[in-house]
């Protein structure tokens, strides 16, 4: 009885096991695919939404509690509210205050790009005919 006994134990550690190295290996190869999946985006994709510091400007555009990007007054008021209600002297969380101040910062990153991107297309449209008088 103890022979039998000892071998359902045994077998039966053998089967756990073997499900445990699957399981492990099945995991390990799911890694490397997500990482080669990611590399091969992250080298495939050059917009600038890209991540800045861990954030995208649609994660950004969240935190702030904004729309679109068109009103300057409308970004800094929400900042300012909301990194003023998070202080830490008020009670506040400084890990949500630094993710407004990130959002901030992710969101002025994508305003210069706009801005050096209508001043470089404003440049090579600029009209190089000029008109001469007699």
């Amino acid at each position: 009885m103890a022979k039998h006994f000892a071998r359902i134990i045994v077998y039966g550690a053998q089967s756990v096991g073997r499900a445990f190295v699957k399981a492990i290996r099945q995991e390990i190869e799911a890694s490397r695919a997500a990482a080669s999946h990611h590399q091969m985006i992250k080298n495939k994709c050059q917009c600038h939404d890209l991540t800045v510091k861990g954030m995208s400007l649609h994660e950004a555009q969240q935190i702030l509690n904004l729309k679109d990007l068109s009103s300057i007054e409308e970004i800094q008021g929400n900042y300012e509210h909301l990194f003023r209600a998070n202080e830490k002297s008020t009670g506040g969380s400084f890990y949500i205050q630094s993710k407004v101040f990130r959002a901030k910062e992710r969101i002025d990153r994508e305003l210069l790009h706009r801005v050096k991107k209508d001043v470089i297309k404003d440049t090579h449209q600029a009209p190089t005919k000029t008109v001469k008088e007699s």
